[in-house]
């Protein structure tokens, strides 16, 4: 008996990548007395790279959320001519949000950079639910939910369960695991992270995040479907805060530290670096854009997994969150706008 625990104890430790490849057929036969037994991988659903390139033709994509990244990135995989289907937790929360990719849509009609028709095609490719069963013919599926990595991996367990094996699942995370999202899946070789910016429909980066388990297939699909909709990608591993927000976040907590002790306005902050830098806006006004409850969100997560102190967040920060001072999206952060 101890010979044969260790026999197994063998095969479960030098035969994972081999699992991947096998789709539930046995892959090693040990013997006790003279009895073969068959050992079965765990059932995971991972296919070939071979098999799923087959699979992956998309044409069909389904979006979870509906809110300002959610409605945004529907917007634009139906301007290039996606099928879509977009979920909210309610009605009254997806009529906003569906509300606002028309909003948008009208506005580039008024700038001529696009047409009345194309405004009007575009609309009729996306269809709004509250159903999640609605998703089951989506070939891709981007997450878009508020970064909770609970919520997540909840919405991730339910789409493997409803989408066809062959769908690809995304999540459109800034700085969340997406190996754990993976994980609560039974396909993790088709999980990845493609982070859109926002606003999805102006700003051209995608950043395109594999875990250790996607696959070739997989990332080459998510490439070609990042170009389809006019994006440049770039191609990072699954680490906290990925490219853009793991340099740009600590700014932000420096400028933001800056105001709180008094050393400078945020004006003048941002004065300065736009000026200084050549950059388009300052730290603490690009911060008033992303949302100040975004960032927070941001630099605890990037913190929880790097414990660094450059991305502890400021009381500053935390104050005015708690006050319900968001920026732009409430009229009030480090500026004031008209709403």
């Amino acid at each position: 008996m101890f010979v044969i625990i260790a026999i197994v104890q063998i095969y479960i430790k030098n035969t994972v990548g081999a699992v991947a490849l096998t789709r539930f057929k046995p892959c090693v036969t040990i013997y006790i007395g003279i009895l073969p037994v068959k050992i079965y991988p765990r059932k995971c659903n991972i296919l070939s790279d071979e098999e799923v390139a087959t699979l992956m033709k998309i044409s069909k994509v389904g979006v979870v959320g509906c809110g300002q990244m959610g409605g945004g990135i529907a917007q634009v995989c139906a301007q290039a001519g996606y099928t879509v289907v977009v979920s909210e937790i309610s009605d009254e929360f997806l009529n906003k949000g569906l509300a606002a990719i028309e909003s948008s849509l009208d506005r580039s009609v008024q700038k001529e950079r696009i047409t009345q028709e194309d405004r009007d095609a575009t609309l009729a490719r996306i269809r709004g639910t509250t159903d999640t069963r609605d998703f089951g013919e989506c070939d891709l599926v981007i997450e878009a939910a508020v970064e909770n990595l609970d919520l997540k991996k909840k919405i991730f367990g339910e789409m493997d369960k409803v989408c066809p094996e062959r769908t690809i699942l995304a999540t459109n995370t800034s700085c969340l695991p997406i190996t754990d999202m993976a994980a609560a899946t039974g396909r993790p070789d088709r999980v990845l992270g493609m982070h859109f910016f926002n606003p999805v429909p102006v700003m051209k980066l995608l950043e395109i995040i594999r875990t250790t388990a996607t696959s070739e297939a997989t990332l080459d699909t998510a490439r070609d479907f990042g170009e389809s909709l006019g994006k440049t990608y770039v191609i990072v591993q699954d680490s906290p805060g990925f490219i853009v927000n793991r340099l740009v976040t600590p700014q932000i907590m420096n400028a933001i530290r800056m105001v709180e002790s008094g050393i400078a306005t945020a004006k003048d902050i941002d004065t300065a670096m736009a000026l200084g830098l050549n950059y388009p806006m300052g730290p603490l006004a690009l911060a008033d854009l992303i949302g100040l409850d975004t960032v927070l969100f941001i630099v605890n997560g990037i913190y929880d997994k790097l414990r660094d102190e450059q991305y502890a967040a400021p009381a500053l920060l935390k104050d005015m969150v708690a006050a319900g001072q968001l920026g732009r999206k409430t009229g009030k952060g480090f500026y004031e706008y008209n709403q």
